[in-house]
């Protein structure tokens, strides 16, 4: 036991997480006594500096900062011998590991947990409003619900799942052995985790879960009760993984591209996460920003939005927002990768205008950070910026606009297969396209405030990030599930998914368009009776909606265990990861390739995106290709 306690690992840190909470204790009494409080024991003051300090006694006891605490202590450098490097057996995905590919496969399967947690709060939310008056729970319990169902699918799934697909898929498109910083890369993901069971045991609470939202708006945050603090804390941590994760990509696509990689053979989806990571990189300090502010509101009452005491309640809008509105595209960035990539493959055509698509990805960079008081049209902030932000709000969808008419001209006259990636890529094109038209509505000042807080919002961001992100990632995972596992997902069970999810999807998020236009207010759970109908509709839309994640699930799990072998390259793609075996060696290739053309050159006779040591260099397109290892 003594050997177990002194090596990283699980006995270790649930060890470490004991010394965490005396430590907590420890402080808060020992403070309190120096400055003269009383009484010594305060249990809210606890629990504060508990979840700060706990989560870091788990991840040292866990062996995320081992490496760096022996550097730091001065000690002569140890030689790396790989063992905390790849996956051999099901127990290397529940320790800290610098394989990029198994930090992937940790964040997606951690963020589908997530998903299937925010997904179950979502069915208690429609079971409540499927007719008017109390159902099953009372109205701090409802906003508890929709408060941690949007953070958590928010900060736990959307945005770390895209980051586990780029995870494993990236450092392979480049041509890179793994991520720049793999012990950051580990790290970072066990970040997640810590913030998703911060945020579900809010409801175990005193007062219950955190109750104001996704967006946490100022007096109401730092009034709530203690449940507030497991939000305004584990989104520091998530965002910390964020940061971290942007950090690692940004380094890794501009040090680490293999021989004649240039910026303008790069994928696309390389590019889209070039620029989500730019934003994270921005935008994410000042959502940690708004939530100290308000950690210090309610620990040590600086009344930063106190405005009896001169605090500016609006100023935390303007700097959550600065933030979450670069988010939305933070969500669906990466999905655009994602897309470019599947239609390329399925359509056999390289991608319309490849330099206006990547120019695009940064422009809306540019202009995410222009737009962000669109949020604020009815918040009682001075007129005059109504309309500049009105403008730029119209403006960001013309980059959006270039993306969707070059997808559309890629399928032009493709040749096109209609599997199951390609079936979500089209799904998405139609739903995201009507998001993005309820969008441009909500960027017109008159529309933005008789819809406001209705149901009519509700309807906007789930076919924004319903109908666009998640469309994506279901894509996304059943386009890289042969790469990722070695084993060919049920084709059948793929296309019963994607038309159960795109038909009630419709069904359920189609009408709240309606009955927001007709007044029916969001984030309340009671409504007239005139709203019945439509609800319970929506409700039994919504339930078969969510049952079809269990056909998902299954395929998933049933393949991943015993589907057929995957061959190395069962979509013909021109893609260096595609070029290695399913799933990829341990330090991905025995010899670095060389990219000597485009990676979407499909219809191109002879075209390769990169070739391997001992290959020679491919005929110019339309000759007789010499390659013996080509990237065909």
């Amino acid at each position: 036991m003594t050997v177990a306690l002194r090596a990283p690992g699980w006995w270790r840190a649930l060890a470490y997480v004991i010394v965490g909470i005396a430590f907590s204790y420890g402080v808060s009494i020992g403070a309190r006594a120096i400055l003269g409080y009383d009484p010594l024991l305060d249990g809210e003051a606890v629990l504060t500096i508990g979840l700060i300090a706990v989560p870091f006694f788990f991840l040292v006891g866990l062996g995320c900062f081992d490496y760096w605490f022996y550097w730091a202590a001065g000690r002569a450098t140890r030689p790396e011998d790989h063992s905390g490097h790849g996956a051999y057996s099901w127990k290397d995905y529940f320790r800290p590991n610098t394989d990029h590919k198994v930090i992937g496969v940790q964040y997606v399967v951690t963020s589908f947990f997530f998903l299937f947690v925010g997904g179950l709060l979502a069915m208690l939310m429609r079971a409540e409003l499927a007719a008017p008056g109390r159902q099953f729970v009372d109205a701090n319990t409802f906003n508890g619900l929709f408060s941690v169902h949007a953070s958590l699918l928010i900060f736990l799934f959307v945005i770390p799942v895209f980051a586990g697909l780029a995870n494993f898929v990236l450092p392979l498109m480049i041509g890179a052995p793994d991520m720049a910083f793999p012990r950051l890369n580990a790290l970072s993901y066990w970040l997640l985790p810590v913030a998703g069971l911060m945020m579900l045991l809010s409801f175990a609470a005193p007062g219950g879960s955190f109750a104001s939202g996704w967006t946490a708006y100022a007096p109401l945050s730092t009034s709530a009760p203690i449940g507030q603090e497991f939000f305004t804390i584990g989104v520091q941590f998530a965002g910390a993984s964020s940061i971290a994760t942007a950090l690692n990509f940004l380094v890794t696509i501009i040090t680490m591209r293999a021989p004649g990689m240039s910026f303008f053979r790069l994928p696309l989806l390389v590019w889209a996460n070039f620029s989500t990571s730019l934003l994270v990189v921005i935008a994410t300090p000042f959502i940690a920003a708004s939530q100290f502010f308000v950690l210090l509101d309610r620990a040590l009452g600086f009344d930063f939005f106190n405005a009896a005491r001169g605090g500016d309640v609006l100023m935390y809008q303007h700097v959550f927002w600065f933030y979450s509105h670069p988010a939305v595209y933070i969500m669906m960035l990466p999905g655009f990768g994602i897309i470019s990539e599947i239609l390329a493959v399925k359509a056999r055509k390289p991608i319309f205008g490849y330099r206006m698509m990547a120019f695009s990805l940064l422009a809306i960079v540019v202009l995410g950070f222009t737009v962000w008081a669109h949020h604020m049209f009815v918040s009682g902030m001075q007129p005059w910026i109504r309309i500049p932000m009105m403008i730029t709000t119209a403006i960001i969808a013309v980059p959006t606009g270039i993306k969707i008419f070059s997808w559309l001209a890629t399928l032009w006259r493709g040749v096109l297969h209609l599997d199951t990636p390609m079936l979500f890529a089209l799904g998405f094109l139609t739903m995201f396209t009507c998001g993005g038209i309820s969008g441009v509505m909500l960027a017109m000042i008159p529309l933005t405030i008789h819809v406001s807080d209705t149901y009519f919002i509700v309807a906007h961001i789930h076919y924004v990030l319903f109908g666009g992100s998640l469309f994506t990632i279901f894509a996304g995972v059943y386009y890289w599930f042969p790469k990722m596992t070695g084993r060919m997902y049920d084709e059948r069970l793929g296309r019963v998914h994607f038309w159960l999810t795109f038909v009630f999807f419709n069904l359920t998020f189609g009408p709240m368009h309606i009955i927001g236009v007709q007044g029916m207010p969001r984030r309340v759970y009671d409504y007239a009776d005139k709203f019945a109908a439509w609800n319970l509709f929506i409700s039994i839309s919504a339930f078969i909606l969510g049952l079809s994640t269990l056909v998902f699930l299954y395929n998933m799990i049933a393949s991943w265990r015993g589907g057929p072998r995957a061959v190395a390259n069962p979509w013909r793609a021109l893609t260096l990861e595609w070029q290695v075996s399913s799933p990829p060696p341990v330090f991905n290739f025995d010899a670095i390739p060389t990219v000597v053309g485009g990676p979407y050159e499909y219809g191109v006779p002879g075209a390769v995106h990169g070739v391997f040591k001992g290959a020679e260099v491919p005929a110019p397109a339309g000759a007789q290709a010499q390659a013996t290892t080509t990237a065909e």
